[in-house]
């Protein structure tokens, strides 16, 4: 789905129109009009303030060019799942299980989330054991959470 159909949907589902919209985050009905019919994109600041007024990720305004995966864990991230920051507004590169608030949620070793990611996919998914703890520990190392440990 591309961006100008991502708002209209995003609007209507919000039950505003297009000045509504256009009062929220400062701009014309006018630049509402033509995001919507696809002439222009909005910038990078009014995508993120169009993020806070329908609480869905940019990367989801965009259309969901890319997969996104949860920054701790490796989870894939949806729009209902992302972590918040202390102000309320949504981290997108956290989900909730591993950060909400502005802080994460376990003080965990990257060994310790690797088991912990372990065990949950062998038991839902059956996922052969040592594999997955060979995935995990080639996967987590290469995310911002434990880039920076």
């Amino acid at each position: 789905m591309e961006c100008k159909d991502v708002l209209v949907k995003l609007r209507e589902k919000n039950s505003m129109s297009q000045q509504e919209l256009a009062d929220r985050v400062h701009v014309t009905r006018q630049a509402v009009s033509r995001w919507e019919r696809g002439e222009t994109l909005p910038s990078s600041d009014l995508l993120k303030q169009l993020s806070e007024v329908f609480n869905v990720s940019i990367n989801t305004l965009l259309g969901s060019p890319r997969q996104q995966i949860c920054q701790s864990c490796g989870m894939p991230l949806e729009d209902d799942i992302m972590g918040h920051d202390a102000d309320g507004s949504i981290n997108q590169d956290f989900c909730k299980w591993c950060y909400d608030g502005g802080a994460y949620l376990s003080d965990c070793s990257m060994e310790e989330m690797a088991e912990f990611c372990t065990d949950i996919m062998v038991k839902e998914q059956g996922a052969d054991p040592e594999q997955t703890r060979a995935y995990m520990m080639d996967l987590l190392p290469k995310l911002d959470r434990w880039k920076k440990a």
